[in-house]
């Protein structure tokens, strides 16, 4: 069993755009096939730049703001509530396009044989 808090965690750079900063609650290996548990925190304007993972789905969850996600050139609403699910080489982009912060709760699964 592992309990975590995030208001015990220190905040990191997100890989694809290090101004954006995230709480990392549970990290690769600590159960089987999670790559991440994570909440990160976009301010009015930030973008996590388009890219796609080969070896893992992405499960995002808006815990809070609003903004959008672009997934293969197709752009869909976040908004608080939404969740949605990328397969492995799907090209991603966030984007807080909004005034206020965006709050994002995701983990990633590996996928073997790909």
């Amino acid at each position: 069993m592992k309990i975590t808090s995030l208001n015990t965690l220190t905040p990191e750079s997100v890989s694809h755009n290090p101004a954006i900063q995230k709480k990392v609650m549970l990290k690769a290996g600590e159960l089987p096939h999670l790559t991440n548990f994570s909440q990160a925190k976009f301010t009015p304007g930030q973008v996590a730049t388009a890219h796609a993972h080969g070896d893992m789905c992405e499960v995002f969850f808006v815990s809070q703001g609003s903004g959008l996600i672009r997934v293969n050139g197709i752009d869909y609403s976040l908004e608080p509530g939404t969740c949605i699910a990328i397969e492995p080489g799907e090209l991603h982009e966030v984007v807080n396009n909004s005034s206020q912060d965006l709050i994002l709760t995701y983990f990633g699964l590996k996928v073997h044989g790909i």
